[in-house]
């Protein structure tokens, strides 16, 4: 990431959009259940940017995904749903389009208002979309006069939608693809020190580029969770009937060298709380790390331990958040994970710490502390927010910034 311009990027700030047909891009890939959204959050997020081009008088034409329908049709994959819970929550009429390309999605375009909104069908509908084809983002571009990106959390995928309609027409990054690129950015590439990383999860092998990128650019970095286990284990402990790799345990040790090398301290557990099942109700105690018993399993940071890690992070000016200390699911073994984030939560309020948080389970931790609004910023991304902070460039951040727009497409249609 650290390769792009990100003043480069263009903003919807200032733009002029009066009776212009604004394609954007929103990741509205929200849970249904019987057929109604379960879940808005994602919607919510994107309404600052459709409001705001409503108000400039834009005709705004909403583009998403839906599962992983792999170009067939079904009602579970549909975007209807979406479609009438965006317009509950707008207050204003969405008109839904069957098909998100063709010759009736572009008459009932052409036939919008300034100020008007549509969505259309989902784009996975069409295989162009995933394969990134030029031909289906075309199809999609004539559909509008400027593109708008507000799917951070899609911004890791080359598809059509995403990476190849930047291409070709005006690009512009909204409200909250920005709030992401600044927030996530700063903290990683540009974070004040002392600056510290909570890399949580069950399995280390899914975060190890994560791990080794964020040695060269944190200050500490606290692993938790099952992960953990294999670092302990590289070190020698007995981490008994717990989840571990042991695949991994010369890759820990790579890490951990390259953490050392850097001046970056990777602080591990000094006691865990164990028990012999993971299931609720368990009997359970708490140990020091050396003295995890043969049959029972790490379920989450002792009391030591997380102590010692809120005194640290008192002297912590930047966080950054991904990942729970431990099996939080199941009382008491989120214990830890909560203690930890209302500390967090508290030094952001008071103003003595930038926090940054993103991920499923994180972002639920936090939600179950009541902590979330507390936090500098929590994005809703998932593999796009890993992908940052592996170090690897995003497709769609990277078209957006790179302002290479080929000649615009036919048009099929009326402007």
């Amino acid at each position: 990431m650290k390769t792009i311009d990100f003043s480069s990027i263009r903003t919807i700030d200032g733009l002029d959009v009066k009776g212009k047909r604004v394609l954007v891009r929103a990741d509205l890939n929200v849970p249904i259940e019987d057929g109604k959204v379960a879940d808005a959050t994602r919607i919510k997020r994107v309404l600052p940017t459709i409001n705001k081009l409503r108000q400039g008088g834009a005709k705004v034409i909403v583009l998403s995904h839906l599962g992983r329908p792999k170009g067939v049709r079904s009602p579970e994959t549909s975007l209807r749903p979406v479609a009438a819970k965006l317009q509950e929550l707008l207050g204003a009429p969405v008109r839904f389009f069957d098909d998100c390309v063709g010759p009736d999605v572009e008459a009932g375009v052409n036939a919008l208002a300034p100020g008007d909104v549509a969505m259309l069908e989902n784009l996975r509908y069409h295989n162009g979309e995933t394969a990134n084809d030029m031909e289906f983002a075309k199809q999609l571009a004539a559909l509008g006069d400027m593109y708008v990106d507000d799917a951070f959390s899609s911004a890791h995928r080359a598809h059509a939608s995403v990476e190849a309609i930047a291409h070709l027409m005006p690009s512009y990054a909204g409200l909250l693809m920005m709030a992401e690129i600044d927030a996530v950015g700063r903290a990683i590439e540009d974070p004040k020190h002392p600056v510290m990383a909570i890399v949580g999860g069950a399995k280390v092998s899914t975060k190890i580029d994560v791990l080794s990128n964020l040695t060269s650019c944190m200050d500490v970095i606290v692993v938790g969770g099952g992960m953990a286990n294999t670092f302990l284990h590289a070190q020698g402990v007995n981490v008994g009937n717990s989840l571990y790799e042991p695949d991994f345990v010369e890759t820990v040790k790579d890490v951990a060298a390259k953490a050392k090398a850097s001046g970056c301290e990777i602080m591990l557990p000094i006691d865990e709380v164990v028990a012999k099942e993971f299931a609720a109700g368990t009997e359970w105690k708490v140990c020091e790390v050396n003295a995890i018993p043969a049959d029972m399993m790490v379920l989450d940071q002792g009391p030591k331990s997380i102590e010692r890690l809120k005194q640290r992070l008192n002297e912590i000016k930047t966080l950054l958040w991904n990942g729970p200390l431990g099996a939080f699911e199941i009382e008491p073994f989120g214990e830890g994970t909560l203690a930890l984030a209302h500390e967090a939560g508290k030094l952001s309020r008071e103003g003595k710490l930038i926090s940054v948080a993103g991920g499923g389970d994180t972002i639920r931790a936090l939600n179950i502390a009541g902590v979330a609004p507390d936090f500098t910023y929590v994005s809703t991304a998932g593999g796009a927010f890993l992908e940052w902070l592996a170090g690897r460039q995003l497709p769609a951040v990277a078209a957006l910034a790179s302002r290479r727009v080929a000649p615009p497409p036919p048009k099929t249609m009326a402007a």
